[in-house]
């Protein structure tokens, strides 16, 4: 079992989707320190991953998906209120309460694309990956499928402010090569995309 380094956790603020805490740890020359985490997990939730070695919860599905008729990568570029910009992006969203993240990829993908999943290649699907582990214990599910149907935004939520595109591996290296916002994990898969080709997914 893994040494539990935190000591105490403290709630400083929070909102429906995201929190801050307090975490008192032990550094490795037993000293009492202070860190600050962000987290999508609400105070219980997280006191019993820490404390009482509840299974860690995957926040979010990051959707790497083939449109299967076109053998194109399915693209978003979204407004983000932190950087008050448009960023490209890999279509994704939150798993909401218990459902797995599987279905909430599916979902997810339907209302930012309305593209239908039609499979998930389980072998190369990886949950719990983490992409600012400094700073959140926010973990995702980052899920390789394919999908059809039509590009559309009549599921979107009102605050949701996202083009979706199909892009070819040559569309892709186009992009890559200009000066845009690019998240982390979409400028990652954009690569292997231009390097593999649609084996990425299958």
């Amino acid at each position: 079992m893994k040494e539990n380094k935190i000591k105490k956790l403290t709630t400083m603020a929070g909102s429906k989707f995201l929190s801050l805490y307090d975490a008192e740890y032990e550094n490795k020359m037993g000293s009492l320190k202070h860190w600050t985490i962000a987290s999508r997990k609400d105070y219980e939730t997280l006191k019993k991953q820490y404390f009482e070695g509840a299974e860690e919860r995957v926040d979010a599905a990051i959707i790497a998906a083939l449109h299967v008729e076109s053998k194109k990568i399915v693209c978003v570029r979204q407004f983000r209120v932190p950087l008050n910009d448009y960023v490209y992006e890999l279509p994704a969203g939150l798993v909401d309460g218990n459902e797995s993240f599987d279905v909430a990829a599916a979902r997810e993908l339907k209302e930012e694309t309305g593209l239908e999943l039609i499979e998930i290649n389980h072998e190369k699907t990886k949950k719990k990956v983490y992409a600012s582990a400094g700073m959140t214990d926010e973990s995702a599910a980052i899920v390789f499928c394919t999908c059809k149907g039509t590009v559309s935004n009549e599921f979107l939520e009102e605050d949701e402010d996202i083009e979706v595109m199909l892009l070819s591996q040559d569309e892709v290296k186009k992009l890559l090569k200009e000066d845009v916002k690019m998240d982390m994990r979409a400028f990652i898969m954009f690569q292997a995309f231009v390097e593999i080709g649609e084996k990425l997914f299958r």
